[in-house]
């Protein structure tokens, strides 16, 4: 994450001004997984003791330090999946009211989602989970059903094949990791009504996470530089006037 950090801001000069904007947004989301990724990794190894014995097999018990998973699902996405949607909006380069529409609609949503979702989470109850994430899919849904749908037709206008197939590319990657989020909390509600053991549990589903925000964030910033990259060449090139 910190390098695709540094990588997204060493592009800056490299592509034209209307694109600088969304490619400081995908430097800011992967700066502040980063951090959140420190504080959470600190968190975890404060609240688990790892011990073995002459090489065999390792104990892990819990210190008493309780591990703060807030950093993921409140202090991360509350703040990353609103500026996912804008980042993408920004580079589509749409006129100036339907950019401001949208960015507005998506990151709001998104923030609903992402505190329903918190709610899901720390529930016990199966039927109240279950209302809960109820809820939570109804922002869910309508922030997919704009980018599988209602992009479509300003993904046909960008100016080349290649920035077009780049765009929807982006729009399905984003789509598919934000289908992955409310799955991997489902399956670990799950493990644990099973009786899968909670540390167990808790570990699967953090794997799930931080590969999902590999996918959403640092591959999917990578595509938005590279639709900042094709446009701006084919600027640059006389053969598209800017807006």
């Amino acid at each position: 994450m910190g390098s695709a950090t540094i990588f997204f801001w060493l592009q800056l000069a490299k592509v034209s001004k209307s694109y600088r904007t969304a490619l400081i947004i995908a430097g800011i989301v992967t700066c502040i997984t980063t951090y959140r990724n420190f504080g959470y990794f600190n968190s975890w190894v404060e609240a688990f003791k790892v011990v073995t014995n002459d090489g065999g097999d390792y104990t892990v018990t819990l210190t008493g330090t309780p591990f703060l998973y807030e950093y993921r699902d409140r202090g991360d996405w509350m703040l990353t999946l609103p500026l996912l949607l804008i980042e993408l909006i920004l580079v589509m380069k749409l006129p100036h009211e339907e950019t401001v529409s949208l960015c507005w609609k998506l990151g709001v949503a998104s923030v609903l989602m992402v505190a329903l979702g918190h709610f899901l989470e720390i529930q016990d109850d199966l039927p109240v989970l279950w209302i809960w994430w109820f809820l939570a899919m109804i922002p869910f849904c309508y922030v997919v059903r704009t980018l599988v749908v209602g992009l479509n037709e300003a993904t046909s206008k960008q100016p080349t094949p290649a920035a077009a197939s780049l765009v929807s590319a982006a729009r399905y990657v984003t789509v598919v990791s934000w289908l992955a989020y409310p799955f991997v909390g489902l399956a670990w509600q799950a493990m644990g009504s099973v009786g899968l053991a909670s540390p167990t549990a808790l570990m699967y589903e953090q794997i799930g996470y931080s590969l999902v925000d590999v996918w959403a964030k640092a591959f999917f910033g990578v595509l938005i530089w590279a639709i900042a990259s094709e446009k701006s060449a084919v600027e640059e090139s006389g053969r598209l006037l800017p807006h």
